[in-house]
């Protein structure tokens, strides 16, 4: 059972001064963020070695099915990689550019270079190391939100928050369970 959230409430899409799309750098976009932790028992570097191998995602993702590195390409910024993601009725590929690789405390990506942000980020605490998913859509994600889907843009905005806020737990409990073994 999924656990329960409140309504997901996103700000109206037009910038400031009300007009439809035309100065958005000069809005004030509220980013829509989530995250969650969780400790698992082995070390930072254990899991980030785990959780930075973007071929293996697929095994804890209730999304995103497989990811690829372009070729040549690993873990490191600036690399990039696709993935496949599946929900009920939609098949979709993204491409992510790699912006923080720190093994032992963080590895983050964006989608598509600037939309939205991904990371894990890893602490050592006892019995282990917290593990933090987070997510957070970005203001030029807003925007290309807006553009892409029109009227429609604030549905579609919510159903990809509601995704993460559901997606987060998922993905940390299985990859406690994959790197618990």
């Amino acid at each position: 059972m999924s656990p329960r959230y409140p309504p997901v409430s996103v700000a109206p899409l037009r910038s400031a001064t009300n007009s439809p799309r035309s100065d958005w750098q000069d809005a004030e976009v509220p980013a829509l963020t989530h995250s969650a932790s969780v400790v698992v028992a082995t070390s930072p570097e254990e899991l980030y070695d785990l959780v930075s191998d973007v071929t293996r995602t697929g095994e804890w993702s209730p999304v995103c099915r497989a990811c690829w590195w372009d070729e040549g390409a690993s873990a490191t910024p600036g690399a990039w990689f696709t993935g496949r993601n599946e929900v009920p009725g939609r098949t979709w590929e993204t491409r992510s550019q790699v912006v923080v690789a720190d093994r032992g405390r963080e590895f983050a990506w964006l989608v598509s270079g600037r939309l939205v942000r991904w990371a894990f980020t890893l602490a050592p605490v006892e019995g282990g190391t917290q593990l933090t998913e987070s997510w957070e859509f970005l203001p030029a994600g807003l925007e290309v939100f807006a553009e892409r889907y029109g009227a429609d843009a604030q549905a579609q905005i919510e159903d990809r928050t509601r995704s993460a806020l559901d997606g987060i737990p998922a993905t940390l409990a299985a990859i406690k369970r994959i790197a618990e073994g």
